[in-house]
């Protein structure tokens, strides 16, 4: 049975850890976004904040790490080589100067349309691997485990077992 692994007859507690199994389910699914994004230069990650951007420009740093579900910090050190290679403008808000808008550049605008066919070919490789309606089924659960009704339930839970 080659490839196959092996148990030794403890339970395999990873493979309970409903947090494991998704940063490893997403590290690998970012790999294989990323190997189809590769002739563009971008990584699934670049492509997702081009995106974002596009939907919601201006924005803020602030609001796009929300949309984003991502930490500011983090977001903030992604948006550089963005923003070096002239894909993103990061400007001072003139309405409030301890803000930065970001906007993409028309450059930006390109990328993120060049991208466009080789995000779909993935989506479509991703669809015929999983299939088509586990590939909706995941998409929902993926949609409810970042609503506010699972955060506040799962922050509830915590504090009302701390008790």
């Amino acid at each position: 049975m080659a490839g196959r692994k092996v148990r030794t007859g403890r339970v395999d507690e990873e493979s309970r850890c409903n947090c494991t199994a998704l940063r490893k389910a997403s590290r690998r699914i970012s790999q294989l976004y990323d190997t189809a994004l590769a002739p563009s230069g971008l990584k699934a990650t670049q492509r997702a904040i081009l995106s974002q951007i596009s939907r919601s420009e201006p924005t803020t740093v602030g609001a796009l790490a929300d949309a984003l579900v991502m930490d500011s910090g983090a977001l903030a050190h992604t948006l550089k080589p963005l923003e070096r290679d002239r894909l993103v403008a990061i400007e001072i808000d003139p309405d409030d100067r301890r803000n930065r808008l970001i906007t993409l550049t028309a450059r930006g605008r390109a990328k993120l349309a060049e991208t466009d066919a080789l995000w779909a070919r993935a989506q479509r490789a991703f669809e015929i691997a999983l299939g088509r309606a586990e590939s909706k089924a995941l998409r929902e659960a993926l949609s409810l485990l970042v609503s506010d009704s699972v955060i506040t339930t799962f922050e509830s839970s915590l504090s009302s077992r701390a008790r």
